[in-house]
């Protein structure tokens, strides 16, 4: 079966300022890795709007309209900062909404069979987001949101989110505390922002499995966190559906942390949580871009990680 591909050119367009690590760039560079021939076998979607209601089962409404209304209205505006580091410009709340349709559509396309795995070009990014708190580059949780479409539209009984971005993505952590049948998962450097995700947390339903990574781990550490920890976690869990945060700032070269993986490792890791998913879900898979702020070094990685969902 196919490999879903969703994105928008909205997406682009968010501008959280000069210097700012998640840069347009980012998914200019990871689109223009997807456009090589061996690509051509994707199939190509442009990401619909989510509907307010979907991105409200993870985010209160008073706050999805907080955030949508101080969308400045012209470049002549500037950016306006919800938090120091996580700026709206005015395309920046279409961004938002096309980045969390392309995660609901990909949900309905793969659990109505038009799919057997999705990859999800968006950004603004989503792990960070918290219920009511928008922080490290997110303003809406985009794979929260699309755990709770396959559960409240589908009727999914469970959903695991693996998240290998080298932050910790303590909003989807939080969403997993409130929901039993949300699986999370994640490997993260630490220390590092935004200092949450102790191994000791395991949530209200024992449904969360933190692996700490202190900088310089390497590929070794990385793969036995998945070998020891987290694979035989998420096959004991056994969910219907695998999302994915696919984060790619986890790479040597990356300039925000020190994890020092190499592009190899984000198809090792892709092709161990498929083999997962196979003996669980049926290879249901719907995978999210996160972070990755080196521009070829995220084109290589995201190429990498797409390229083992078509194999698949």
């Amino acid at each position: 079966m196919t490999t879903l591909f969703y994105t928008h050119p909205i997406c682009i367009e968010h501008d959280p300022g000069p210097g700012h690590p998640e840069r347009p760039d980012r998914l200019r560079s990871v689109l223009a890795a997807l456009e090589a021939d061996e690509f051509d076998a994707l199939d190509r979607h442009q990401a619909p709007k989510a509907e307010l209601f979907q991105i409200e089962r993870v985010h209160p409404a008073s706050y999805v309209e907080n955030v949508l209304r101080q969308v400045p209205r012209s470049r002549q505006s500037g950016q306006v900062h919800l938090d120091p580091d996580t700026a709206l410009s005015p395309a920046s709340g279409d961004a938002a909404l096309h980045a969390a349709g392309a995660v609901t559509a990909a949900v309905d396309a793969v659990i109505g069979g038009q799919g057997q795995n999705a990859f999800c070009a968006v950004r603004p990014p989503g792990h960070h987001a918290e219920a009511e708190q928008a922080m490290g580059f997110c303003f809406f949780n985009n794979v929260a949101i699309g755990a709770l479409q396959a559960m409240e539209a589908h009727g999914v009984e469970k959903v695991a989110i693996v998240d290998f971005d080298v932050h910790h993505g303590n909003g989807s952590q939080s969403a997993a505390d409130r929901h039993r049948g949300l699986f999370y998962a994640s490997s993260h450097q630490s220390p590092a922002y935004p200092g949450t995700g102790a191994e000791y947390e395991h949530g209200l339903h024992g449904n969360i499995v933190n692996v700490e990574l202190e900088p310089g781990s390497g590929s070794d550490r990385f793969r036995a966190a998945y070998r020891d920890r987290i694979l035989p976690a998420l096959g004991e869990f056994a969910p219907d559906l695998l999302m994915i945060s696919a984060g790619f700032d986890a790479h040597i070269r990356d300039p925000l942390c020190q994890l020092n993986l190499v592009t190899e490792d984000f198809a090792w890791v892709t092709r161990e949580l498929l083999a997962v998913a196979g003996d669980c879900c049926s290879d249901r898979v719907v995978s999210v871009l996160e972070g990755g702020y080196d521009l070829p070094a995220l084109a290589e990685s995201a190429a990498a990680h797409v390229r083992v969902l078509i194999d698949r």
